[in-house]
């Protein structure tokens, strides 16, 4: 099962992602919360990568571990993040802008899902 977990992350998340390197770390069944599970990932940007607009049916946790990034979901304003800042994305949340900040300097995403096991953990927006 938990291989199907992470070529589902593989899949959807590189489905979105240009020019992205996804790296699943760890899925786990989360205790005391049935139906639920805990994902974690990298995310690596290229220089002047982005992903297209999307949702993640999840509460989403993002920590900058290296570069800068500019996040944003429907409704709000665009932020740029560097290395120890954080963003969070509700289930209902459709993100629409997440790109590299820089077009010379690779970026480095730690990301954190709580969601629906077995879920996909990105999904395209509609």
């Amino acid at each position: 099962m938990k291989a199907l977990v992470i070529s589902l992350c593989l899949a959807a998340s590189a489905a979105l992602a240009q020019n992205a390197k996804v790296t699943p770390l760890l899925a786990k069944d989360l205790t005391g919360t049935p139906g639920k599970e805990g994902t974690m990932l990298t995310v690596e940007y290229a220089p002047g990568a982005s992903s297209a607009s999307h949702r993640h049916n999840a509460h989403t946790f993002v920590y900058v571990l290296e570069g800068s990034v500019v996040m944003a979901v429907k409704g709000s304003q665009e932020v740029t993040l560097g290395p120890g800042q954080t963003f969070y994305e509700s289930p209902e949340d459709i993100h629409s802008v997440s790109k590299n900040a820089s077009s010379t300097k690779p970026a480095k995403l730690l990301v954190f899902f709580v969601k629906e096991k077995g879920a996909p953990p990105t999904i395209p927006a509609k």
